[in-house]
C-alpha cells in the first residue's frame, strides 16, 4: 500500500515540476489508452480465474452494490466541490 501511495506521490511531484514541458502536455491520449489496456488485462485476469467465475453470482451483487455506491459518492463529492468552489459568476483564472 505504501509503495502505491509513494509512487503516486512521486508522480504528482514530478508532474508539478515538469508541467510546462511539451511531452507532459501531450500525455492525455496515452493515459486513456493505458487505462483501457489495464481494464482489459484486469478483465482477462478475472475471466481466467476459475474461483471468481464459480462465485460470480455471490460476488456479483456485492460488487454491483459497492460500484453503485462508489459512483454515487463520487458524483455527490463532485457536485459539492462544484457548488462550493465554482459558483456561477466567479472567475478562478489567475
Amino acid at each position: 500500500m505504501f509503495t502505491i501511495i509513494g509512487t503516486m506521490f512521486t508522480g504528482i511531484v514530478l508532474g508539478y515540476f515538469f508541467r510546462n514541458m511539451d511531452f507532459v502536455k501531450n500525455t492525455e491520449k496515452t493515459i486513456s489508452y493505458t487505462i483501457i489496456l489495464l481494464l482489459f488485462v484486469m478483465g482477462f485476469s478475472v475471466g481466467s480465474n476459475d474461483k471468481i467465475i464459480e462465485n460470480l453470482g455471490t460476488f456479483g451483487w456485492q460488487a454491483a452494490i459497492i460500484a453503485i455506491s462508489a459512483t454515487c459518492g463520487s458524483i455527490l463529492a463532485a457536485w459539492i466541490v462544484l457548488t462550493l468552489f465554482f459558483k456561477k459568476g466567479e472567475s478562478h483564472e489567475g
